[in-house]
């Protein structure tokens, strides 16, 4: 519970002469008077938005979750300065289409990117022109915007390039599959490739046969000079810096702790002999590495550094008041041993039912703070379900700004309950997804309907599966009601209907197939 503010100090003095008190009365009032003026001559700034995404990390990634392996300091500063969201959905269970539903306030079911889906020479299918965008909606409201990290959304040049979709600057990693290596040759800054300093050498590779692996030197190739998460943080800080004087909206998707496990020596200095270890030979794609464990932690903990020298440039700068602070994540992380990870070592997911490209819990429930020191109540809480397609309603909210009467929007501004008021319950979230097997996905109060197996597997048609959870005493997914649940199954599924649109480059073949038998 949100406690009261303290009452105001009593007046303990008394004047023993009733003349003086209408001459005191007179000058208190003056006095009053003047910083009423002042404020009223310079009306309080919009709020900055800082909106920090994370790639691949789990909600039991950090501090403010339970993580008892991995130091996030900065995380828990945030968390304790600010709300956690409990219910948190990230759009999608993979990269590219949860970005997509972050920026355009649409859930999957009405997207234009529903999955991941590579361009040539470079990059991922790209938005739309003209696209309605948190950062466009907020550029147009006199906000400067920025973009420092991985984008995903549109190769350098395309209808999709954050340069055409509401973004002034972009330093980073425009394709997914380019920021598999930290170490790149090369980053993007604007419309011009920033070579570095770093030898060519791919994201993807076994250790050799013929080298040690107990031994530091067998590794040594699989680094570079500059590690670019931490050129892109630099980036960002100097964004901040240079845009105080003007409200600003900071979008920070860091590459980490996507795989390739790559960390710099000093991060990895933290986690010395800290884990028992077996080296990772690059069995299970991506790069090697000899100690996999203190890599993974090390990468969280850079992310943490750089919510903390973010953090550091408010303070430093007196933003911190004017500023609202996001950290959230792109999906849950990866599944067990891909590329070196061990998230059942960290409990990555916590307790939860799948990883990466599942849309149970664990790869799609993900961590979230947010501060906004004066607005927010500090070390709250939430367990108001809400998902990506919401920020940017609830941002355009915070920051005054008025929707557009003619934008189609899937979210719902959850204002209120950051500000720590009474919300009604959002009605529903949903979610579908055409690759791993094909999935649909509708919460509801405490009910989650599960539909698997919904899109074609090789020549194979598709077998729907449907399952049913009550997810407040079943939150790791474990026991399916849906056969003693028929008629509660058969509602949800009519929601699901009147959300799906059909999209002829993302089809979920059970669903957009008249051929194919129905479910129960």
């Amino acid at each position: 519970m949100i406690p009261s503010p303290p009452p105001p100090a009593p007046i303990t003095h008394r004047f023993r002469r009733a003349r003086l008190l209408p001459w005191l009365l007179a000058f208190l009032g003056c006095v009053t008077v003047l910083p009423s003026l002042a404020h009223a001559a310079s009306p309080r700034r919009p709020p900055n938005v800082i909106f920090i995404l994370a790639d691949d990390l789990g909600i039991g990634d950090i501090g403010p979750y339970g993580q008892r392996h991995i130091r996030t300091p900065h995380l828990d500063r945030l968390a304790r300065e600010g709300m956690r969201l409990d219910r948190h959905y990230s759009g999608s269970p993979v990269c590219a289409p949860s970005r997509c539903v972050l920026m355009t306030s649409l859930h999957p079911g009405h997207g234009q990117i529903r999955d991941n889906r590579e361009m040539q020479p470079e990059g991922q299918l790209p938005l739309a022109a003209g696209t309605p965008t948190l950062p466009r909606l907020l550029q147009e409201a006199g906000y400067r915007t920025g973009a420092f990290g991985k984008w995903g959304l549109g190769g350098p040049g395309s209808s999709g390039d954050p340069l055409h979709q509401g973004f002034e600057e972009f330093f980073g990693f425009n394709c997914q599959r380019v920021a598999h290596n930290h170490y790149p040759t090369s980053l993007w800054h604007n419309a011009n490739r920033i070579a570095l300093r770093n030898p060519p050498f791919p994201a993807h590779q076994r250790l050799p046969d013929t080298s040690n692996p107990a031994s530091p030197a067998s590794y040594a190739t699989f680094s570079g000079t500059e590690f670019a998460p931490d050129l892109i943080a630099d980036r960002a800080v100097e964004f901040v810096h240079r845009h105080r004087h003007h409200p600003f909206f900071l979008y920070v998707p860091t590459t980490l702790p996507h795989l390739a496990l790559q960390a710099p020596a000093d991060a990895l200095a933290r986690y010395t002999n800290a884990f028992p270890e077996e080296p990772y030979l690059g069995q299970a794609s991506y790069l090697p590495h000899r100690t996999p464990r203190a890599a993974y932690a090390a990468m969280v903990s850079r992310i943490d550094d750089y919510v903390g020298r973010l953090l550091a440039a408010l303070d430093e700068l007196q933003l911190a008041r004017d500023s609202i602070v996001v950290f959230t994540s792109d999906n849950g992380p990866l599944y067990d041993r891909l590329g070196g990870t061990d998230t059942d070592f960290f409990a990555s997911a916590l307790n939860l039912r799948g990883r990466k490209g599942s849309a149970f819990e664990g790869g799609i429930r993900v961590p979230a703070l947010v501060r906004w020191p004066g607005h927010i109540p500090p070390g709250s809480s939430t367990t108001r379900q809400c998902g990506f397609e919401d920020w940017l309603p609830t941002l355009l909210d915070l920051a005054g700004v008025a929707l557009p009467p003619s934008l189609r929007t899937d979210g719902h501004s959850f204002a209120p309950t950051l500000q720590g008021r009474p919300q009604t319950a959002r009605p529903f979230l949903y979610r579908e997804f055409p690759a791993y097997g094909g999935w649909q996905v509708l919460w509801q109060d405490d009910w989650k309907l599960v539909g698997r197996q919904l899109s074609r597997q090789g020549n194979r048609p598709p077998a729907p599966q449907w399952e049913l959870y009550r997810l407040r005493t079943d939150p790791s997914e474990t026991n399916n009601l849906a056969a003693r649940h028929p008629r509660l199954v058969r509602r949800l599924r009519r929601v699901m209907d009147e959300e799906h649109v059909p999209s002829s480059l993302f089809p979920l073949a059970a669903i957009d197939d008249p051929t194919t038998p129905p479910g129960p």
